[in-house]
């Protein structure tokens, strides 16, 4: 009962106003996950929250811009040298939150910290290819690759890598004061500012962290601006909410959403039990029933991105459902006729009704083959996992090694070639191989393209969707710095 009260308290919000915010207030965001914290981005995986706020606190050498494309952050401008393996940054003119220079030497410091082997850092598997980092004078610093990577910036430009110190970054917001009502950010004044001069109220962003079912209250009774970081597991709630259509917002967001198979023991020891369950899922049914717009996948890759080829396509895809589902039976029979029962598999999912719609579907699938399913929550072992990850950057190399979590010897081995190809058509081939042997193996299961979704006021007219599904609050109005 008590896990209806949200949807309840929001039925009953959607009864009341919806008034857009005056434009001269505060921008006040709601990032959807846990409480606020500092955030540094060197402890491990980070919160929604503490993205947001890492983005809008602290700049790596570059940032993205509202489409999600490369812009300036505290370098100003960079090339690319010796056939793609040396990037120059010459940096801008920043100062930490106490009005101190940034150096060089400060950022070269932090790169080398979150590269070093012992890094927490999120990222830290997919830059090993930086082979140093130095200071070549006290505005230009060089990164030196082992081999080229031409999504390097995309990498570059992700809150995980922004550059801080002692906790604290360089803007493009600074935290002015925080209370309960969440953290007010003030933008960094230029360098043309009067010393006097404090920006405009809407200049500023209220942020709070906070669970989708408060925030899109908020929202509803006109106390918030954007709603930020939805995904599959709260969508359901936005339609009891009752948010007008003019202010839901989606994103093109290029990942992975799919089911990882984290144990290959017993019926999931061979690549015929994997692919049973991978053929059993009504994959258009399972995203209609969320969102009638959602498309279902069948392949690793979403499309050739690096990859020498077109993404890889499993045996199995030119059947109907139904058809799959007589070859998928005749798999778990089989494995009842030796082991004297039915398999039952463990599924680990987050919390959320779309979570819920989700068991639904593919417990139904995994029972109408002839085996049973169970589910656990995300952090307990299982034999399933979902994994709902939006890509960082640009190449088939993330999504073959996040699918490989476990995968046979033989697909790790290709993965890893790809990480150690020495020019880009070796890195092509390599990618096209560990995407084939994936396949093969059956070692992730793919549904769908990861779900991501806003709430967005009017009054900011320069948020735009994008396959990074990332807003930087430093772009959500026309004219803002």
């Amino acid at each position: 009962m008590n896990r209806l009260l949200p949807l309840f308290a929001l039925a009953l919000a959607a009864c009341g106003s919806s008034g857009q915010r005056k434009d001269d207030a505060p921008v006040a965001v709601s990032a959807i996950g846990g409480a606020l914290e500092t955030g540094d981005p060197n402890r491990g995986t980070l919160t929604n929250p503490d993205r947001v706020l890492l983005g809008a606190t602290a700049q790596g050498l570059v940032r993205f811009d509202a489409a999600g494309q490369i812009e300036p952050g505290l370098a100003e401008r960079w090339i690319v040298i010796d056939d793609g393996r040396s990037f120059i940054f010459r940096l801008s003119e920043a100062q930490w939150s106490d009005g101190e220079p940034v150096t060089a030497t400060q950022v070269v410091r932090a790169l080398r910290r979150a590269i070093a082997a012992d890094s927490r850092n999120a990222l830290s598997p997919f830059i090993a290819v930086i082979d140093e980092i130095v200071e070549m004078t006290p505005q230009v610093i060089e990164v030196r690759l082992k081999r080229p990577r031409p999504d390097l910036l995309q990498l570059f430009a992700q809150p995980e890598l922004a550059v801080t110190r002692d906790g604290k970054g360089s803007g493009p917001f600074r935290i002015a004061r925080t209370n309960a009502r969440g953290m007010l950010l003030r933008p960094v004044p230029g360098p043309e500012a009067a010393d006097d001069e404090g920006p405009a109220p809407e200049e500023t962003i209220l942020l709070r962290g906070e669970r989708a079912a408060a925030a899109l209250s908020r929202f509803k009774d006109g106390q918030s601006d954007l709603i930020l970081g939805g995904t599959f597991a709260d969508w359901p709630i936005v339609g009891a909410a009752g948010i007008a259509p003019a202010n839901i917002r989606m994103d093109s967001a290029l990942g992975l959403f799919g089911l990882a198979v984290s144990r290959r023991e017993g019926f999931l020891a061979e690549p015929a039990g994997r692919a049973a369950v991978a053929m059993a899922i009504d994959r258009k049914g399972l995203t209609a029933a969320l969102n009638p717009d959602w498309a279902p996948v069948e392949t690793l890759l979403p499309a050739q991105i690096d990859s020498a080829v077109p993404p890889a396509q499993p045996a199995w895809a030119p059947l109907t459902l139904e058809a799959r589902r007589s070859s998928a039976r005749a798999s778990v029979a089989a494995w009842r006729r030796e082991h004297g029962a039915a398999p039952v598999l463990r599924l680990a999912l987050p919390a959320g009704p779309g979570s819920t719609i989700v068991w639904a579907y593919v417990a139904e699938a995994i029972r109408a083959i002839g085996a049973d399913a169970v589910r656990v929550a995300a952090g307990d072992d299982a034999d399933l996992r979902l994994i709902d990850a939006v890509a960082p950057y640009d190449s088939g190399r993330w999504f073959v090694a996040n699918a490989c979590a476990p995968c046979s010897d033989a697909a790790r081995v290709l993965v890893e070639a790809g990480r150690d190809a020495p020019d880009l058509p070796a890195r092509a081939r390599r990618i096209a191989e560990a995407d084939a042997a994936l396949t093969a193996d059956a070692a992730f299961i793919p549904i769908a393209q990861p779900l991501r979704w806003s709430i967005v006021a009017l009054r900011l007219r320069a948020w735009q969707g994008n396959s990074r599904a990332w807003h930087p609050l430093n772009h959500l109005r026309n004219d803002t710095r």
